[in-house]
Order: structure tokens, then sequence, then C-alpha cells
């Protein structure tokens, strides 16, 4: 914060503990441990946080609870935790592909809606050169059957599993694939439908190997910019830096960079 202006943070990841309820997933409880110190000196330090739900690892509680009601119940507890005025929803792996924790989530996420309209809700998904897969349309699909409004559709445009080239201009075409979808199912225009999503890239090296470099990054930012999208992010800033010998891909980009080259970028865009 101190080194490049940036004042808004998504700490992840909130898991279930094997029931329906929740616990970061390293084990910590929601309080006293490192996250709820890290989101209090976020906070005395002038910026704000949210939290993230989900992820690719770890227990996921819209398996685990049985209900949108219980699911809306512990998505309530973290919000209450921490006093946030932002949640996540990074939705992967089998909790985007069973249709039941789908559903239940668009359920929970309308409960959670109707409590606190003013929370700025997220949901992230993983997506494909040509836009989100069929789950992730399917869910799209679900939202707007339910009358549910989510304030940033969100993309993670990497991880691919097959060679795609110019990663700053497939995540751009990504992007465009999600507006059809949402132009889609809620019926609206594009300019509607851009102001409801967001990019979250992966700076650097991804975990198949693919290159964002700070250029791609300044790319896609243009795009975020002209479309007047609502959310840009990365993965993450923990590996904002260059390697040193013996570092590890959460620690460090995999490439040639300056420190924090990716969180000056998203502090031009006001994040």
């Amino acid at each position: 914060m101190k080194t490049t202006g940036v004042r808004r943070f998504t700490l992840a990841f909130v898991v279930s503990d094997g029931a329906c309820a929740p616990v970061w997933d390293n084990g910590d409880p929601l309080t006293g441990g490192l996250e709820e110190a890290a989101i209090r000196g976020i906070r005395s330090a002038g910026g704000e946080a949210s939290v993230a739900f989900g992820g690719m690892g770890g227990t996921k509680l819209a398996l685990t609870c049985t209900s949108s009601q219980a699911l809306a119940g512990v998505y309530q507890q973290v919000i209450s935790a921490y006093r946030l005025p932002a949640i996540d929803l990074d939705i992967e792996d089998n909790e985007l592909y069973t249709a039941a924790a789908r559903q239940r989530i668009i359920g929970a996420l309308a409960i959670v809606r109707q409590r606190d309209p003013g929370l700025m809700i997220s949901v992230t998904i993983p997506t494909g050169p040509g836009g989100p897969d069929s789950a992730g349309q399917d869910l799209i699909n679900r939202a707007a059957a339910a009358g549910l409004r989510v304030d940033a559709w969100t993309i993670m445009p990497f991880d691919f599993g097959r060679s795609v080239g110019n990663m700053a201009q497939v995540s751009i075409q990504a992007a465009e694939g999600l507006k059809n979808d949402l132009m889609s199912a809620y019926h609206e225009s594009a300019s509607a439908a851009y102001g409801t999503m967001g990019i979250s890239s992966m700076n650097g090296r991804t975990d198949v190997g693919e290159l964002v470099s700070v250029a791609d990054f300044r790319v896609i930012l243009q795009y975020v910019l002209a479309h007047h999208l609502a959310r840009f992010a990365f993965w993450s800033v923990n590996r904002d830096l260059p390697c040193t010998a013996g570092s590890d891909s959460n620690t460090c980009s995999g490439i040639a960079q300056q420190p924090y080259a990716f969180t000056r970028i998203s502090v031009s865009s006001g994040g």
C-alpha cells in the first residue's frame, strides 16, 4: 500500500470446514487468525478488503451446505464477521460442475442480496478462449431466471489447457464471449452487459505456463476502461515480484519485472 498506493484487496479463500461452516483454506478460523489481522491492518492504513469464497482447492461450501438458506447463512456469517462491503464467489472445480451447487449458490446470493442491497457481489468463473463454458453459461442463465443481478460477472482468462497465443487478445476475446452470454441471458444491451463484467487475470507465468506480461496487462486494462467494466483484478499480489533462486509460483511471477508492476497498473484503473 505504501509503495504503490493500492487500496483494495480481496483475501482468498473461505471454504468449508467439512460441514456447513466457514474456515480459511489454510484452516484458520474467521476470527483470531492472520486474515482478520490483515483486514484490520488494511483498513487502519486507509484501504478496504473483501473476501473470496471457493477457489480451486478445499471443500466447497455449496456442496456441504444442503440448502440455499443454509449457504446464505454462511455467507452472511463471513460478511458480518468482517463487516464486508463486497464479496467474491470464485466458483470452480466440482462446485461449478454440479448443477445442484450452481442452483444453491444462486438461491443463496438472492437471499444475501435481499438482506443487504448495498453489498457488492462478484461471481468469478473460469473461461475458455471464447467465453465461459456450458456450466458457466448455465450459472448466468440461472441467475437471470431468478432475477438476480450480480455487480461483476468476472472471468479468469488463463489456464486454457492449450496454446492460445497472445494472452491479452485472448483475454479480450473471452470477455467478448462473456458479454454475449450476459446479453442473451439478461436480454440487455452490450453497454449494460459490459457494466456488469470483470476480468481477473494471472500475473506472469500461469499454472500451465502461459505468459501474461506487464504489457499484456496494460492492454487488458485499456479494454476494461474503454468498455467501463465493473472489475479489474489479478491473481495475485503476493506473486507480483520477480523470482529469486528457489522461489515458487506463490511468491513470484516467473517473469522479469519490477516489484509490484501489476499492482501499479491496477491502481491506475482506480483500484
